[in-house]
């Protein structure tokens, strides 16, 4: 394929933002390429502005689970935009998308909007120690909440070391406050909670992780830490940006069986555009301004337009007969002819998958459920495959350490293609 446009258009970008892009995973450097400048999209499919198509297993890193441009989202922006697109006051679209959010996720009786996952991952856990008066927080070595600065904190030596911030700008302050555990390691939780009693306001984290790649978590491990929080009072908030209404209906919390006692939300609840959303149980809820005494606010929350994609796309997901039976039924496809592929050509790799969520690791592993685990993988193995499956027109994230996402407007025939190209860039690299 020709990628001489968007190799000129990344160019001429890097004179004028930093790194010549908006968000870091998108300057393709992981990959050791140029990233594609896009043009359009329409279902599974996206198109560069050099004219190559490329089958879309990103999609906009997860929101759009309905495809793109999807005609009754469209239609719902468009519509809503004629009316204005934000007015800094309240609107009843807003009352609408917490009452369908709270009606799809049980574990939320009152929830409000923001901007981004990263406003809601940052207030969520402002308002987990304004309610219980504590500071420290525990998060996970692999799990990514945004980047504000408690969360970009990387583990020590230990479970039981304090962090150090992983990015200059992050204060030593900030640093003592985040205590890292290890994902699917319950020991490395209890040991926390046993050194800092009664001084953990909150336990954050992907409840099936996205951000190092798909790590299924372990049914013990989720129990064990329900049951540290409710035990210590401390808050447990499920990041569900990614997941939430991805996996289910009720997101990752419904069908682990586990209930947390705040949730953040993005991605899907947007429709595409940008959206972030908080929520919980009441009494912690309650301590929000102008109720209660912990101040947050934005200008662009609860923004029309997000509201009304946002909406369209979740009544669909109700309203849609076997919607996830049929994603389900499509990405279990997917993964067993990728299976099938590493099997046949003689490669060592893992395929982690939950729902319409998956990642490929190119690794001699057995089972891939930490960040160590994570970090063993070949990337020099992927980012080969990343190439060639991009050259026959298969559109991965760039990177190893990120989930694909399947969509309801992947065909069987899309599922197929990818299948076959993924053979043959396996082939080759083989050969």
């Amino acid at each position: 394929m020709n990628y001489n446009k968007s190799i000129a258009a990344f160019t001429e970008a890097q004179k004028s933002i930093p790194g010549g892009v908006n968000s870091p995973v998108r300057s393709f450097r992981n990959v050791g390429g140029n990233p594609l400048f896009i043009a359009k999209a329409s279902g599974s499919k996206i198109t560069d502005i050099d004219g190559n198509e490329f089958i879309d297993y990103v999609g906009s890193w997860g929101p759009m689970i309905l495809g793109h441009t999807h005609p009754a989202v469209v239609e719902a922006i468009q519509k809503t935009a004629a009316l204005g697109a934000s007015f800094g006051a309240p609107t009843l679209l807003e009352t609408e998308m917490a009452e369908l959010i709270k009606e799809l996720v049980p574990s939320v009786a009152s929830v409000r909007m923001v901007n981004s996952g990263t406003e809601a991952t940052m207030s969520a856990l402002r308002l987990a120690r304004g309610y219980t008066g504590r500071d420290l927080v525990i998060k996970f070595e692999g799990c990514y909440h945004g980047h504000n600065d408690s969360f970009l904190i990387a583990a020590g030596s230990g479970a039981l070391t304090y962090g150090i911030p992983d990015t200059p700008g992050v204060t030593k302050g900030t640093a003592r406050d985040t205590l890292t555990a290890q994902f699917n390691d319950l020991a490395s939780v209890e040991q926390l909670f046993e050194k800092h009693k009664n001084e953990i306001a909150a336990v954050i984290l992907e409840p099936v992780t996205g951000n190092m790649g798909v790590i299924i978590p372990e049914k013990e491990f989720m129990e064990g830490i329900r049951k540290l929080c409710t035990e210590a009072k401390t808050v447990l908030i499920f990041d569900e940006v990614m997941t939430g209404f991805r996996l289910s209906k009720g997101g990752a919390q419904e069908i682990l069986g586990i209930t947390p006692d705040l949730t953040t939300f993005g991605k899907i609840i947007g429709g595409g555009l940008p959206v972030g959303a908080y929520g919980g149980k009441q009494e912690i809820m309650d301590q929000l301004a102008p109720k209660g005494p912990v101040y947050q606010a934005g200008t662009l929350s609860g923004n029309p337009l997000a509201m009304a994609a946002g909406l369209t796309t979740l009544r669909l997901l109700k309203n849609t007969e076997n919607f996830y039976q049929k994603l389900e039924e499509k990405s279990a496809l997917l993964e067993e002819g990728l299976r099938n592929n590493l099997n046949e050509l003689g490669f060592d790799g893992v395929i982690n998958r939950v729902g319409s969520m998956f990642t490929l690791f190119f690794t001699k592993e057995k089972n891939v459920k930490s960040f160590a685990d994570v970090m063993k993988s070949d990337t020099r193995l992927f980012t080969n495959y990343f190439k060639l499956s991009l050259d026959s027109g298969i559109y991965l994230a760039p990177s190893q350490y990120e989930a694909g996402f399947v969509s309801a407007a992947h065909s069987i025939e899309d599922i197929e293609k990818t299948v076959k190209a993924s053979y043959m860039a396996l082939k080759t690299i083989k050969n």
